[in-house]
């Protein structure tokens, strides 16, 4: 692979960091300060809706979507390094229409959404009015073996019909979330990867009900946040359901590869401002009358994060060049960065962390968030136990070892 940007990356490169340091930066932390602060923090500020305007002004909207006509039409390469510098920012995400879970449902859509499904979620979800959730995991079962899903999706007639419980669906909070998209179970008696479907749900159908948004280590994460929402005898037309019965599975994983990437990408972006943060903590404060680098080995550990974030990125760029070329290694190779790049952050930020002392663990610096965030992703899309299985067995199948050796 060439590790030279494409001139197009390089071009939105440079776009995107003028955007975020002439527009975004000078509001970020007024803008999360006002958040913080409110009793109700379930709400758009006029800070988020204005900067999306500019954004889509400035041509730096739906950049993750590999079609030219709605998005920027990149590969997964090309939009790594902007997904990375978009990891820098709490905000700039969303106000570029490049956050999860949107991202992912948007993919479906684009991929495997019906005429009509396109024209009512999909258009809408391109042009940043509503947002959208993504309803898998289920709080009753562990949810890391899919298989054991317990919520339904049943067809009938012309209907289909959905009862369970889901939890940590990301984005049911904001209040321009319109639509879930719930996975549910079909058929048993189907084979085991055919029996899921995913369903278009409109949030304001009887039957739908956010019993509760979850805090993660503490935080809120509004305005999207996690909820947990009940389905009680939902009835949707049939036409409700993405790519017909039983396709749930196929739909994931095509959701998963890109999605996996971004995810990693963003998280890289984070760990260099966190190592910025900590070299320049480790320059200015003094303590025992030394520098905080020239103490108690600080520059063996600045030393090893750098390391650190320059392999996860080349790794990343590896299996994204990978899932371009639709090679056979990529779902191995995605399932090793989904391991790696959480940990190789949290492992940063806990670093950084240390050397802001007390205060890293305030709000007054957005390390504890960003520990939590590389913490929360070593689960989300799945655990690193799942993805290390994963892993190992791919590389025993190649010396003839395990089911997967044929």
């Amino acid at each position: 692979m060439d590790f030279e940007h494409s001139p197009r990356t390089q071009e939105l490169l440079a776009r995107l960091i003028a955007f975020q340091e002439r527009e975004v930066a000078p509001r970020e932390e007024p803008y999360m300060r006002e958040l913080l602060s409110r009793d109700d923090p379930w709400v758009v500020l006029p800070a988020i809706e204005e900067l999306k305007a500019k954004a889509r002004q400035e041509g730096l909207w739906n950049l993750f979507l590999p079609d030219s006509e709605h998005g920027a039409g990149l590969s997964n390469v090309e939009y790594a390094p902007l997904a990375e510098r978009m990891g820098r920012s709490l905000i700039t995400a969303e106000v570029c229409n490049c956050n999860a879970p949107d991202t992912g449902n948007m993919e479906v859509l684009w991929h495997f959404g019906s005429g009509e499904q396109k024209e009512r979620w999909l258009k809408p979800l391109l042009k940043g009015e509503i947002r959208s959730a993504f309803c898998m995991t289920e709080p009753e079962v562990a949810s890391s073996d899919a298989t054991n899903m317990q919520a339904t999706a049943t067809v009938e007639d012309d209907e289909v019909v959905l009862n369970g419980r889901k939890w940590w669906s990301t984005g049911v909070g904001h209040p321009n979330c319109k639509v879930a998209i719930f996975m549910g179970l079909t058929d048993p008696e189907a084979h085991r990867y055919q029996q899921h479907s995913m369903v278009l749900v409109p949030m304001d159908t009887p039957g739908v009900k956010v019993e509760r948004m979850l805090s993660t280590m503490g935080f809120l994460d509004a305005p999207a946040g996690h909820g947990e929402v009940s389905f009680t005898n939902v009835r949707l037309p049939a036409s409700a359901v993405i790519g017909g019965p039983g396709q749930a599975f196929a739909i994931a994983q095509a959701r998963l590869g890109p999605g996996r990437i971004h995810h990693c990408m963003r998280l890289i972006g984070m760990a260099e401002l966190v190592l910025e943060m900590a070299c320049r903590r480790a320059s200015e404060r003094v303590a025992f009358g030394k520098p905080l680098a020239n103490l108690g080995g600080n520059r063996e550990r600045i030393a090893d994060a750098r390391i650190a974030i320059d392999q996860a990125r080349l790794h990343v760029l590896h299996t994204a060049w990978l899932v371009d070329q639709k090679a056979p290694e990529a779902p191995g190779a995605a399932s090793q960065i989904k391991v790696a790049v959480p940990n190789m952050a949290q492992a940063v930020v806990d670093m950084a962390i240390q050397l802001h002392g007390g205060g890293g663990l305030s709000n007054d610096f957005p390390l504890a968030a960003a520990w939590t965030a590389a913490r929360a992703l070593r689960l989300a899309d799945g655990p690193d136990e799942v993805h290390r299985g994963v892993i190992a067995r791919l590389e025993l199948a190649r010396y003839g070892k395990g089911k997967w050796s044929t």
